[in-house]
């Protein structure tokens, strides 16, 4: 009888442990569900200059950062006869790319226009003209700088 009590105990003790097992998640799962929780169409922090930098607010330094690039791009084509050379166009969209290394890419998107014969032209017209663009610094997403892109409308005066 004592040697049933005994096993029967032992029994007990050993099916009772395993309440205090923990399942451990799988570390392919726990990065599937992080990687999910991402908003991968924004950054954290746009892209920014030296001038923009001591702006707390994100939204104010966004609208920085574009009336800054808006302004440079600007000055640099009123120098130019763009608007003589082609005169439909009044406002070039034009599409940035700031690279994760602070390079920069402009590229003209006319096909509002209708005009794919110029473009070749107005694209080597822009790229000489922004060759020396200012420094830019890129935009964050999670501590990690990255590319990103977008679509500022250029109005020719």
């Amino acid at each position: 009888m004592k040697k049933l009590i005994i096993i029967l105990f032992l029994a007990s003790i050993f099916q009772g442990c395993q309440y205090f097992e923990k399942n451990v998640p799988v570390k392919e799962d726990l990065l599937q569900q992080e990687l999910k929780k991402i908003n991968w169409d924004e950054v954290d922090d746009f892209p920014s200059t030296t001038q923009c930098d001591s702006i707390n607010d994100k939204i104010a330094r966004k609208q920085c950062f574009f009336d800054f690039v808006t302004n440079n791009i600007q000055e640099k084509l009123i120098q130019d006869s763009i608007k003589i050379l082609f005169p439909k166009i009044d406002t070039i969209p034009l599409k940035i790319t700031v690279f994760a290394n602070a390079k920069m890419q402009f590229e003209p998107n006319l096909t509002k226009y209708n005009m794919v014969y110029d473009a070749t032209r107005l694209d080597s017209i822009l790229q000489s003209k922004l060759s020396d663009f200012p420094a830019v610094e890129p935009a964050i997403k999670r501590g990690i700088k990255v590319k990103s892109q977008f679509v500022l409308p250029i109005i020719l005066k």
